[in-house]
């Protein structure tokens, strides 16, 4: 008897609480009828509705001035990452490629144990190549910050915004001379790293 008894108790339990939780529908004839809180649809409300004359404005407004443009100029901000021009500077910006490193042990390899993945979040480097034709390694002055980086030569000019944060103080720089090449390392420190480095 036990067992009868404590499974219609867990029954009436059940249904009192979805009785509870059940509030919007009460069992009663009005379920039968139709919902009238909605017009009905009829062949009237087919087709496009007449506006009595009223012109109705747009809140999208759409400029003419290139049809071949995919967004418009208002529709696209300033990019965080960015280079940035000065109208009185006349030296160009160098070309300039942005990379990442990982750093990998056997535990990463062989165990898989650390938790990384290829994926950038897992990279604890960034590598900037700035290619500087025609410059001495004499002539580059280099400039980090925790979001930008400068760099400057006599004939070149690179004002980088970096696309993550990073810690100003323990990157290097290489100079290549064969290819012209600076290479910048700096050490990423970006706010969730703690959790993909664990």
């Amino acid at each position: 008897m036990d067992f009868c008894d404590s499974t219609v108790e867990r029954t009436n339990n059940l249904m009192n609480l979805c009785n509870l939780l059940n509030t919007e529908k009460d069992n009663s004839s009005d379920d039968d009828e139709p919902d009238l809180s909605q017009p009905a649809f009829t062949p009237g409300a087919i087709g496009t509705k007449k506006n009595n004359g009223k012109q109705l404005e747009s809140p999208y407004v759409k400029s003419h001035s290139n049809s071949n443009d995919i967004w418009a100029d208002e529709e696209v901000g300033l990019q965080q990452f960015s280079v940035y021009e000065d109208e009185s500077d006349p030296r160009p910006s160098p070309n300039y490629n942005i990379s990442y490193k990982q750093k990998v042990t056997s535990q990463d390899m062989f165990l898989g144990m650390s938790g990384k993945n290829p994926s950038s979040a897992c990279c604890e480097e960034m590598t900037i190549k700035i290619i500087l034709p025609a410059t001495e390694m004499k002539d580059v002055e280099l400039d980090v910050k925790e979001n930008f980086l400068a760099c400057r030569s006599p004939k070149h000019r690179l004002m980088l915004s970096l696309p993550h944060p990073v810690h100003p103080k323990q990157g290097s720089a290489k100079w290549n001379g064969k290819t012209e090449t600076l290479e910048v390392t700096l050490v990423m420190n970006r706010e969730y790293d703690f959790v993909n480095f664990q």
